[in-house]
């Protein structure tokens, strides 16, 4: 059966699904876009995401598209509609399509924003074997645009990422400026060390995760130390143990950077309950 997907008002087969080519997210990557995780057919931190993309469409003075306060059922009929159990809803929001291609933001008024969403079927995302074995990731130089708070569809740099980690035989890769690493290439980065939970401060520097919000919520409820702060390769290198949190991840543990193990090479005990309790929890107030 064809996977039914949502654009401007309508739910179609995704066939018969089209953008104009003259949209501004084709053209100039004018974006922004969120990626909720599906359990047990519950969203997962649905609330937060969409607190997001009302500051990404805000932080670009992008206008709300018309069916916004509507995202809700729109996400659950989208899981009804695919029969999805576990997996994510992806949803974009663009600047809209003028009809020619121009550098100056189109007329908002005349204008109206683009909205398409689509969900992939991920069984087994919960129970992921790779949470076992975890990850191993290369650093790589932070070269994107400064605003790394605003989740825009700019993501041509962090797909070239993944492809160098893959080049070199490993998972993803970390973003490092200045010498300190920023975050991941499409997840939020953390060490472990005497006990210590350590990861990036919030700033314009790294995008405001969702899960990385949730997850420093359930440390600290379990009376984990977290320190938010940078931290250097080499530090990372000679940790006990690292981890990244993203929607489609979960808490994914990092074994190795840059061909180093970190700790004993193994999976951690602090990001394994890290993961349990994210999912146990999420589960719980999923909607």
């Amino acid at each position: 059966m064809s996977r039914i997907v949502y654009v401007n008002g309508s739910y179609l087969p995704e066939e018969e699904a089209t953008v104009s080519i003259f949209d501004r997210a084709f053209l100039m990557a004018d974006g922004v876009y969120e990626v909720t995780s599906v359990l047990g057919g519950k969203l997962i931190d649905f609330a937060g995401h969409m607190a997001r993309l009302e500051r990404s469409l805000n932080a670009l003075g992008m206008n709300k598209p018309e069916a916004f306060d509507e995202l809700l059922d729109i996400h659950r009929e989208l899981v009804t509609r695919n029969d999805i159990d576990e997996g994510m809803i992806y949803l974009q929001v663009s600047r809209g399509a003028a009809g020619d291609r121009d550098f100056v933001f189109p007329d908002p008024e005349v204008v109206k924003p683009t909205l398409v969403l689509f969900t992939q079927s991920k069984p087994g995302l919960a129970d992921n074997p790779t949470a076992k074995t975890g990850i191993k990731v290369i650093s790589i130089d932070d070269i994107r645009w400064g605003r790394r708070d605003i989740k825009t569809v700019q993501l041509l740099y962090p797909s070239m990422g993944k492809m160098m980690a893959k080049d070199a035989g490993a998972d993803d890769a970390w973003l490092v400026e200045d010498g300190k690493v920023t975050e991941g290439t499409s997840n939020n980065a953390y060490i472990v060390k005497d006990g210590r939970i350590i990861t990036r401060e919030l700033s314009t520097d790294i995008l405001h995760g969702i899960t990385r919000a949730a997850v420093l919520r359930f440390a600290r409820e379990a009376q984990m130390t977290v320190e938010e702060r940078s931290f250097t390769v080499d530090e990372a290198q000679q940790a006990d143990e690292a981890f990244v949190t993203s929607a489609s991840t979960f808490v994914m543990p990092v074994v190795a950077l840059d061909g180093a193990p970190i700790g004993d090479g193994t999976v951690g005990p602090v990001a394994t309950r890290l993961r349990e309790i994210y999912i146990e929890e999420s589960i719980k107030a999923g909607v």
